[in-house]
């Protein structure tokens, strides 16, 4: 079992390397997920998910989600072949937590922030309480 932790850790990075883990047939736990950040204009990205709940009806969607783990799973599920059985079944061997869990404070974590960003982002929390989550 693989653990990640996502602090500083920039969403579409760590969304490849989550894939490629888990197509491999690994069991990947990602902790920290309200902490990945996304880097470009905080208002441009808070708006394209904004724009995003908006498009289609509350009855027959496309239905996005508000909270950072479901808006996390989402950007790897993007990155995965999830139409075919080999893509769902490596989908269920993905977890998401926001904070890190009790079960998994005394395993080995890996980071996967390679440096400090120097351009403009903003963390996931910040989108999710624009959207209306509540921690």
């Amino acid at each position: 079992m693989k653990i990640i932790n996502g602090h500083n850790a920039i969403m579409g990075r760590l969304s490849s390397t989550t894939v490629k883990h888990l197509l491999k047939g690994e069991e990947v736990s990602i902790v920290n997920a309200e902490q990945v950040i996304i880097t470009g204009d905080p208002n441009k990205i808070v708006n394209k998910y904004l724009k995003m709940r908006k498009i289609g009806s509350p009855q027959h969607g496309p239905f996005y989600p508000k909270k950072p783990d479901a808006i996390l799973r989402r950007a790897i599920r993007g990155m995965m072949p999830y139409k075919t059985s080999r893509g769902r079944a490596a989908m269920k061997k993905l977890r998401i937590y926001v904070g890190i869990p009790e079960e998994l404070k005394d395993k080995d974590i890996d980071n996967v922030a390679i440096k400090p960003v120097k351009s403009n982002y903003t963390r996931l929390s910040d989108v999710s309480r624009t959207m209306g989550w509540r921690e």
